[in-house]
């Protein structure tokens, strides 16, 4: 129960483990007294510290044993209830493949779909890109010079353009690679630590990958590998206003030698995306399955379609008219693409 957004009333259940057997009114007197809106951080803290005084001052036997849970989960659970955090189940998604767009506008469509969600004016979406024009597609924070080798890329007409979302560089030429962009609100990651966000976030690819027949596993902070090698990164962008991009990009078949000349990257960087020589493509995914790109994507589409309530949709114009003034201004302008020489 809460009144004057304070806690007044809390009672803790569930399918979990609790000995002794009297810690269970130490956890729901611990909430009561917290802000509403307190963050996992602080009630997390507050059940700590209330067990702690409890095993203390022998207000229940010590050892207190919490099985199946711990104090994060309470928190966490807090939140839930009172509406702050959200699941899966409690949301629809719009599943966009809109077609060939040039890699400056899928940037600016990331923009302005995660601004749009966080506006209210849309949903979440799970959004395919497809593309024709090469390009490189460098994270918000990356420096040109150290990824890129400019004549390289004019010599190949690789374009440059830089994303809103953070992480390490992207060479795209048409049908190399699987991208795409998740727009969900704050709330389905509600307390979580941004790694913690991306193995979240990328738990239906994994899924994904298995129906295609690829044993896959999240590793570092937001890559996916598989026992070949790397599969795909992951990037993020956490709006004002409760937000939240999570952007992949997977290998399907890159040209190795190429990239090797347009990005500034080691061999030891290009062996994690599954290949050993700098001549060899980089195909862990086509190598994998064996399948063709488009039926690689409709297995994905499929997957997320049977996990989670998902609608196909469509891009509204006056998306895609600020997304093309977003390309204009934005995402094709030197003042951004150099941000970070």
């Amino acid at each position: 129960m809460v009144a004057d957004g304070t806690i007044t009333r809390a009672a803790v259940s569930g399918d979990f483990f609790l000995e002794p057997d009297e810690a269970l009114d130490v956890l729901s007197a611990a909430l009561v007294g917290q802000r509403a809106d307190a963050g996992v951080a602080a009630l997390t803290g507050a059940v700590t510290d209330a067990l702690r005084q409890a095993e203390a001052t022998g207000a229940v036997p010590a050892p207190v044993a919490m099985v199946g849970f711990d104090a994060r989960a309470v928190a966490m659970a807090v939140r839930r209830a009172l509406g702050w955090s959200t699941g899966w189940d409690d949301h629809a998604f719009e599943l966009l493949h809109p077609g060939v767009l040039p890699p400056a506008l899928h940037t600016a469509l990331d923009q302005v779909l995660t601004e749009e969600l966080a506006q209210g004016r849309r949903g979440p979406t799970l959004r395919f890109w497809e593309w024709e024009d090469p390009a490189v597609i460098i994270g918000s924070f990356q420096s040109v010079r150290n990824e890129v080798d400019l004549a390289a890329a004019e010599r190949f007409g690789v374009e440059l353009v830089r994303r809103i979302s953070g992480g390490g560089a992207m060479f795209m030429e048409a049908g190399n690679c699987i991208t795409f962009s998740l727009v969900v609100p704050s709330s389905l990651v509600d307390g979580m630590t941004y790694e913690e966000s991306y193995a979240f976030l990328n738990q239906w690819v994994l899924g994904a990958l298995a129906d295609v027949g690829v044993r896959a596993t999240t590793t570092g902070l937001n890559d996916i590998s598989s026992p070949a090698g790397k599969l795909a990164g992951s990037a993020q962008k956490r709006m004002v206003g409760g937000a939240v991009l999570h952007h992949v990009t997977m290998s399907y078949d890159i040209d190795a030698a190429k990239m090797l000349q347009v990005l500034r990257i080691g061999r030891e960087k290009l062996s994690d995306k599954g290949t050993t020589s700098a001549v060899r493509r980089v195909d862990p995914v086509r190598s994998q399955t064996q399948m063709p790109r488009v039926e690689v994507i409709e297995a994905f589409k499929a997957h997320f379609r049977e996990r989670y309530r998902t609608v196909d949709g469509a891009l509204r114009r006056e998306e895609l008219d600020r997304a093309e003034e977003l390309r204009r201004t934005k995402f094709t302008d030197p003042s951004w693409t150099y941000r970070v020489p």
